[in-house]
C-alpha cells in the first residue's frame, strides 16, 4: 500500500496543497499522509462529475450494471486487502472487517442488478373524466452530481449504499469519505478505474468537513446530497442544501425490548453483538435495553457474565472483540458521558475502565433517564439496561428519544409483536431480532431526528432520480 494518498478529480491522480498523517487508533502508528482538498478542489471535482454526466447519463443499463458487477468481482479478488486497510484505518476487528467487506461486495451486486429494474408505472388516465384517449407512465430518469459524505464506522460498505446506486442510476458522484478512514474509499478509484467506469464519474476528495461541505451543498451543479453523520452537522447541511435532494442518515438510540416469556439463553449472545459490535460504533448499536421485570435479573447477571468474556486486544488478532475507539477526542467524551452517569446515580455492571485507546464493555443499570449516556447518541461501548413491568412503559420508554432510526422487541406472543411494532416511533422494527440487524436491500432510514430519506440500494436509487409523467392524446 503507497504510503501518500493524492484526490481523485476527473479521473485522474492531482496533487493536494496539503497532506496529513493518518494514524492507527489502536497503535497510533502513522500509516500514510492523506491529501487534503480545498475549497478549490471540491468544484473542480463538481465541474469533472458534471461534464462526466452528461455522457455516462446515456449509458445504458446493461453497461452500468456491468460496471457494477465488476467491481463487486475486483474487490472480492482484492477482499484481504481491502480488509487490512480497514482494520488499519479504523481499528475495526479484522473479524468485523471480512463481515463488512462480504457485505460491501453484495451491495455493489445489489447496484448491478438494480441498474437493469428501473420501472416506472402507467397511469389509467380514463379513471379521472376527461382523462379518455389519454395515456400516461412515469418515468425515471437520473438526477445529476450527487455528492456523498460518508462516516468511519462501515468506511467501505456504507460508501457503497452510496456510490452503488448513484452509478445503477446513471449519476456522477462526489465522494468525501470521513477524515479518520480515507484509504477505503481512495482505493475504489482504482477497483473502479479497472472496471471500466468513466473518467469523472468517481470523484473521491478526502478533507475536512468544514472546508469542503459548503461547496458539496451549494455548488449550482449539486443536484442530491446524501450524508451520514451526526445530528448537529446534518442539521447544518440541511439548511445549506436549500431545495436540493436530500438524504440524511443521522443519529440513533436504539431500544431493545425483551418482553415476558422470552427464553433467556436465546436472546444473549445476540443481544451482546448488538451491544458491542465495533465497540457500539454502529448508528443501531443497542443502546437501551428494556427487560420484563419477571426475567430482569436473571437476564442482567448472564448478560454481564457474558460481556465480561469479551476479548480486548489487536483488531488484527482473530480472538478479538473489542478494540480502540476511533479516537481520543472520542475516548474522552465517552469517559465523560460515562463519568456523569455515575454521579447521577448509575451503576457500573461491568467494564468502564480505559486500557490505551480502549473503553472495556460497559454495563450500566439505574441510569437517569436523562444522563447522556441515556438521552442521546453513544456511539461506544457502553449500554443501559432498565426493568419494566407493561409492555406500554417498554413502549413510553423506547419512544421517549429524539431519534427514531431501528428499534427491536422479542416476545413469544405475535399478538404483543403487531402492538409493540405498530408502536414504536422508528424506522425499523426488527422483530425477534436486535435491532442491529441490516441487511443491504432493505430500506433504512430513520424518524424524527435519525434524517430523513432511505438508503437500501433500491431505495437509495430512487432517491437519487427524478420522477417524470408523461401523457399523450391518443385520438381526437
Amino acid at each position: 500500500m503507497k504510503k501518500k494518498w493524492q484526490l481523485w478529480i476527473g479521473g485522474k491522480w492531482r496533487e493536494a496543497k496539503t497532506y496529513e498523517a493518518l494514524f492507527n487508533p489502536h497503535t497510533e502508528d502513522e500509516i500514510a499522509q492523506i491529501g487534503q482538498a480545498e475549497p478549490e478542489d471540491a468544484v473542480e471535482a463538481v465541474v469533472e462529475a458534471n461534464a462526466a454526466f452528461q455522457k455516462f447519463r446515456s449509458y445504458p443499463a446493461h453497461a452500468r450494471a456491468k460496471i457494477l458487477a465488476k467491481v463487486a468481482t475486483i474487490m472480492e479478488e482484492r477482499s484481504e486487502e481491502c480488509v487490512k486497510i480497514m482494520v488499519l484505518e479504523s481499528a475495526k476487528s479484522i473479524r468485523n472487517a471480512r463481515e463488512e467487506i462480504s457485505r460491501t461486495i453484495q451491495t455493489y451486486r445489489f447496484a448491478a442488478e438494480a441498474a437493469k429494474s428501473n420501472y416506472g408505472e402507467q397511469i389509467p388516465m380514463d379513471a379521472a373524466e376527461g382523462g379518455e384517449k389519454r395515456f400516461g407512465f412515469t418515468t425515471r430518469t437520473p438526477i445529476g452530481v450527487v455528492t456523498a459524505i460518508t462516516p468511519f464506522n462501515f468506511p467501505f460498505n456504507l460508501v457503497a449504499h452510496k456510490v452503488g446506486p448513484a452509478i445503477a442510476a446513471g449519476n456522477s458522484i462526489v465522494l468525501k469519505p470521513a477524515e479518520q478512514t480515507p484509504l477505503s474509499s481512495l482505493i475504489l478509484a482504482e477497483i473502479f478505474k479497472e472496471a471500466g467506469l468513466p473518467d469523472g464519474v468517481l470523484n473521491i476528495i478526502p478533507g475536512k468537513g468544514d472546508v469542503l461541505s459548503e461547496v458539496l451543498t451549494t455548488h449550482p451543479h449539486v443536484k442530491k446530497v446524501t450524508f451520514t453523520g451526526s445530528v448537529e452537522v446534518g442539521h447544518i447541511i440541511q439548511q445549506q442544501a436549500g431545495f436540493r435532494k436530500l438524504t440524511l442518515e443521522l443519529g440513533s438510540n436504539s431500544p431493545f425490548i425483551i418482553d415476558e416469556g422470552v427464553d433467556i439463553d436465546k436472546v444473549i449472545e445476540r443481544t451482546v453483538l448488538g451491544a458491542f459490535s465495533y465497540n457500539g460504533q454502529i448508528c443501531i448499536s443497542i443502546q437501551r435495553i428494556y427487560v420484563h421485570q419477571s426475567i430482569y435479573q436473571q437476564f442482567l447477571e448472564r448478560f454481564v457474565t457474558r460481556t465480561k468474556q469479551l476479548v480486548t486486544g489487536s483488531p488484527f488478532d482473530e480472538n478479538t472483540n473489542i478494540t480502540a475507539v476511533i479516537s481520543k477526542k472520542s475516548l474522552e467524551r465517552l469517559k465523560s458521558w460515562l463519568d456523569e452517569a455515575v454521579q447521577e446515580g448509575a451503576k457500573i455492571e461491568c467494564g468502564g475502565k480505559i486500557e490505551g485507546n480502549v473503553l472495556t464493555p460497559t454495563v450500566l443499570t439505574n441510569v437517569n433517564r436523562d444522563s447522556k449516556v441515556s438521552r442521546f447518541e453513544v456511539f461506544g461501548p457502553i449500554v443501559c439496561v432498565f426493568p419494566f413491568d407493561t409492555i406500554d412503559e417498554a413502549i413510553k420508554e423506547a419512544n421517549d428519544s429524539r431519534y427514531g432510526l431501528n428499534s427491536g422487541v422479542i416476545t413469544p406472543s405475535l399478538e404483543r409483536a403487531f402492538y409493540v411494532a405498530e408502536r414504536l416511533e422508528t424506522g425499523g422494527v426488527i422483530v425477534n431480532d436486535i435491532p442491529t440487524y441490516r441487511i443491504d436491500n432493505m430500506p433504512y432510514g430513520g424518524w424524527k431526528d435519525s434524517g430523513v430519506g432511505r438508503e437500501g440500494v433500491k431505495y437509495a436509487m430512487e432517491e437519487m432520480m427524478e420522477q417524470k409523467f408523461i401523457s399523450i392524446k391518443v385520438g381526437d
